[in-house]
């Protein structure tokens, strides 16, 4: 039987249960973490964790524990679950319960923390994995994208006009620049030269998204955070759209137009190169 976190404990996914008065069934008043765990190693957890703060900080909720304490409890919660496996780590804090519905909120709640860890298949991408489609919709999310909150209807129902059209993702345009998917980073090549946009308060910085900037820095392939306009994006040679679990996903039509040729690229290959390296020597001790 899968174990949670809740609160302290550890106990059967079927027995944690949360009051119906915490501000994050009522309100969506939370901030959240997706973590990978590889061979039982879990994925980059200080960068988590640095951005779990930064959640914390913007929406005004005290974290309810240290670092120490954190990544104990991420090392025991793996232990229990999945041991060496892949696995897929949910860690969700909200501001607590509250004693009557009530819009504004005090530091006086005790926050409530869950913690689930979950078996996880990771893509295995190689030079000849298929490409996804995309499609590109107006992003109607609010400004504050970079904070992580739980509050993600606008990303369901963006994702859902992607499912509903039978593509992967939805590309989400705001004023004319390519942000993001509902669900993940966008990177686009156009002349070998690999495009992400810059960090900004619409757009959610992704951890997966960082290291493929570190992986093109030490590699010595020209990478650029620079903003992309709707134009560049449809006239790109490769688009990728990234995240923790679907890793680096090569779009190979976007709104039912080939990109580039309509196959995965050779800039593409490389970096899914250098990104299943990195997994293996450092997620997985280079065992396999």
């Amino acid at each position: 039987m899968e174990q949670v976190y809740l609160n302290g404990e550890y106990k059967p996914l079927n027995e944690a249960c949360v009051p119906v008065l915490d501000r994050g069934f009522l309100f969506g008043d939370g901030v959240y973490e997706v973590i990978p765990v590889y061979s039982g190693k879990p994925f980059r957890v200080e960068q988590h964790l640095d951005r779990l703060q930064h959640s914390l900080d913007a929406i005004r909720l005290r974290n309810p524990m240290t670092r120490e304490q954190w990544i104990e409890v991420i090392d025991e919660l793996i232990r229990r679950n999945t041991g060496d496996a892949d696995a897929a780590l949910y860690l969700q804090i909200t501001r607590g319960v509250m004693e009557k519905r009530d819009h504004g909120f005090n530091d006086s709640l005790e926050p409530t923390v869950l913690l689930t860890c979950q078996p996880m298949n990771y893509p295995l991408q190689q030079s000849d994995t298929p490409g996804g489609c995309a499609i590109t919709l107006e992003d109607s999310r609010w400004q504050d994208c970079h904070i992580k909150s739980i509050n993600l209807l606008p990303n369901v129902l963006l994702r859902q006009q992607a499912v509903d059209a039978g593509a992967d993702e939805a590309i989400l345009i705001r004023d004319g620049r390519a942000i993001e998917g509902s669900a993940s980073n966008l990177f686009i090549v156009k002349d070998e030269v690999i495009k992400t946009p810059p960090r900004q308060r619409c757009m959610l910085g992704g951890i997966t998204r960082d290291l493929i900037l570190e992986l093109c820095n030490e590699n010595h392939l020209l990478a650029r955070e620079i903003d992309i306009s709707e134009d560049e994006l449809h006239d790109a040679d490769e688009i990728w759209m990234t995240s923790s679990t679907r890793e680096i996903l090569p779009i190979t039509t976007l709104n039912q137009h080939k990109v580039g040729k309509g196959l995965t690229g050779p800039v593409w290959a490389e970096v899914i190169r250098l990104y299943q390296d990195y997994k293996q020597q450092v997620m997985r001790g280079g065992d396999e």
